[in-house]
């Protein structure tokens, strides 16, 4: 399989520190974006010990091999539990995170929180990730017959995340992958910000995986940059 690939984070026009992390390595085939949640301390801490416990455990497991990434997320997510147990107890701490492995021409892909992975295959763009926040988990709910209520102010909160207390249900997903095949992965600053006729339109272009992420991050930014963004995109250019 041929992949190119790039990364590409900016700390927006708002925040002050940036609070995004993220992983883009062809020779591991691993992909991924962690965000620090907001209204918690340590956000970046969070994230970065997500994304280097992560890429640790994809070194050292044998070449090529897929980990049942259901339990290696759990695992994540008591490692970034117990940091916050040490430095943030009143508040604990927390990140998103969104990843993938390439393997057996496939896109194995793993997602707590609001990060997003995106398909563009042909014109068609494709959001293979849901938001774990209030809102839709009510939503899944009524769909499911139950009646459910929250706070209209509270919609947008996560309601899984790295970091919690109790492991979290992990959405894990393969998709096999075709050739001319592009995926984004991002954090909101970019998602919140372009809509997806926008980010179709982008990803469709003849340029290279950076500078289509830079056009992203530039968009975000002239639209006032209110968060952190960052965007890992991959090519699949033949099978």
């Amino acid at each position: 399989m041929q992949i190119r690939s790039a990364a590409l984070t900016d700390i927006g026009k708002v925040r002050r520190e940036n609070e995004d992390r993220f992983l883009c390595d062809d020779a591991l085939g691993l992909y991924a974006v962690a965000d620090g949640i907001g209204g918690l301390p340590h956000g970046a801490d969070a994230a970065q010990l997500t994304v280097t416990n992560l890429r640790a455990a994809i070194a050292f497991a044998p070449p090529g091999s897929l980990p049942n990434l259901a339990q290696l997320t759990r695992r994540l997510n008591e490692i970034v539990f117990q940091l916050g147990l040490r430095i943030s107890p009143d508040c604990g701490l927390g990140s998103t995170l969104t990843y993938a492995l390439v393997r057996d021409g496939a896109l194995c892909l793993a997602h707590v929180g609001d990060s997003r992975c995106y398909l563009l295959r042909g014109k068609k763009l494709t959001c293979l990730t849901i938001d774990h926040t209030v809102e839709n988990e009510a939503r899944i709910s009524r769909a499911a017959g139950k009646t459910t209520f929250f706070d209209e102010s509270q919609r947008q909160a996560l309601v899984r995340c790295i970091g919690q207390h109790g492991p979290p249900e992990v959405d894990v997903s393969r998709l096999p992958l075709e050739a001319g095949d592009r995926c984004l992965f991002c954090s909101d600053g970019i998602d919140k910000t372009i809509d997806g006729m926008e980010l179709a339109a982008l990803l469709d272009t003849g340029r290279e995986p950076g500078a289509i992420l830079r056009a992203l991050i530039d968009l975000a930014n002239a639209r006032g940059g209110g968060d952190n963004a960052t965007g890992v995109l991959v090519f699949v250019d033949a099978l």
